[in-house]
């Protein structure tokens, strides 16, 4: 028996302290933590722009903000290159530059894409996935397991992801015309990157699912011990 059942004490549950007090530590939930923060901003932008001004006017609102948040998004990579975080880096590296070419190669050079609604449903899907995600590392790192969070973490990419991986492909279709006019080999590359959406959107989704089943396993396990 416990000394302190004996007792008649019995410690009251409480939060869990960190699971590490290392550099490494503490990096990673600062790093989450902004990139909440600045994620939690594009998508608050988002919301207010859109009924206040239309679909058209996101992207004067919020365009330049996302850009720069989303390149923020690199360091990912090289956390996983040097071992930082144990994320693969196939996965890491697909989804960063497939966002990178969105902001970058498609918004930033055909800004009148960004008048489409798929511009806006892309920007809250890439939103709340963010806002959750990194928020979940947060709490995690910290050494706490809030049970909202990982079911938002686990489940609302089953719609969310779709919206996005949607929005994202009919916006390099928008662009494939313009492309075209300034140089036939750059449509050629959007239409490529069009055909590669299909099978890379398939990878990250049953990656994702796996993770899924992985953490839904193991909190049934739990609940039976």
């Amino acid at each position: 028996m416990d000394p302190k059942e004996a007792s008649g004490t019995v410690q009251k549950p409480g939060p869990k302290p960190l699971r590490s007090s290392s550099l490494r530590t503490q990096y990673l939930i600062l790093y989450n933590f902004v990139s909440m923060i600045l994620w939690l901003v594009v998508l608050g932008r988002v919301c207010l722009l859109v009924p206040l001004v239309g679909f058209g006017q996101v992207y004067r609102g919020a365009g330049n903000f996302t850009k720069w948040t989303q390149t923020l998004a690199l360091l990912e990579v090289v956390h996983s290159a040097v071992g930082i975080v144990r994320a693969p880096i196939g996965t890491t590296l697909m989804q960063v530059s497939s966002r990178l070419l969105l902001v970058w190669g498609i918004v930033n050079n055909f800004p009148f894409v960004a008048r489409s609604a798929g511009y806006s449903s892309m920007l809250f899907a890439w939103g709340v996935t963010e806002v959750v995600r990194y928020g979940f590392f947060v709490f995690t790192l910290s050494g706490y397991s809030p049970g909202i969070l990982s079911w938002l973490r686990y489940n609302t990419f089953l719609v969310l992801y779709p919206l996005g991986a949607g929005s994202e492909a009919w916006l390099v279709y928008l662009a494939t015309g313009p492309a075209k006019k300034i140089r036939q080999e750059y449509a050629w590359v959007l239409q490529l990157i069009l055909f590669i959406y299909i099978p890379g959107f398939y990878i990250l989704f049953t990656h994702m699912l796996k993770q899924r089943r992985k953490i839904m396993r193991g909190k049934q396990v739990e609940k039976t011990q």
